[in-house]
């Protein structure tokens, strides 16, 4: 019985270490090469790498860890959410802009660049089908909108057409910190 016993740890053991050792492997390639899939590739952020001072508020869109980081205007407050972002680097902006308008419950518009490839989309008023979530907050650039999103399976990936898409339960959180002339940078 002893022997037994002594084969199943053995066997265990060995089990254990054959799932672990790809982990282990790759933890010790260049980070740098690796993409990362999931919440667990959050790190956090410093607001002075990007900006001077935190103004009113400050949101930093890192679509490379798929996070945005939100700082208030006073530093007390930082925050980290998952978010979806472009399909493509085609469909990604970089650079600052800002908050200019706020607003519960959006309608949605396919924009002429979507037309083209998807020429069945339509105009969707606010609810539940409607691909912007329950909130949004548009940037300075046209058709730029940190949004949510009924579809939960986007978070984490890259499945936008160009906005920055958070769970609805989280935009509705951020929506209610970020004021209109939050500064924003995508990176």
């Amino acid at each position: 019985m002893t022997g037994n016993r002594f084969s199943r740890r053995r066997l265990l053991g060995t089990a254990g270490a054959a799932l672990v050792m790809p982990a282990v492997a790759r933890a010790q390639e260049d980070p740098e090469t690796i993409v990362r899939r999931n919440m667990s590739s959050f790190v956090g952020l410093d607001w002075r790498d990007h900006f001077d001072d935190l103004g009113v508020a400050t949101i930093v869109c890192d679509t490379r860890a798929r996070a945005l980081h939100y700082w208030s205007g006073d530093g007390s407050d930082y925050r980290v959410y998952p978010t979806s972002v472009p399909r493509t680097e085609e469909l990604t902006k970089r650079g600052y802009t800002e908050i200019v308008r706020k607003k519960v419950g959006p309608d949605w518009t396919p924009t002429p660049s979507q037309l083209e490839r998807f020429p069945d989309w339509e105009y969707m008023p606010p609810g539940p089908d409607n691909p912007l979530g329950t909130h949004a907050m548009y940037l300075s650039w046209p058709a730029y909108i940190i949004h949510g999103t009924q579809d939960t399976r986007k978070i984490g990936r890259r499945s936008s057409d160009g906005c920055i898409g958070l769970y609805n339960e989280k935009i509705e959180e951020l929506f209610g910190i970020a004021p209109v002339g939050t500064q924003v940078r995508l990176i």
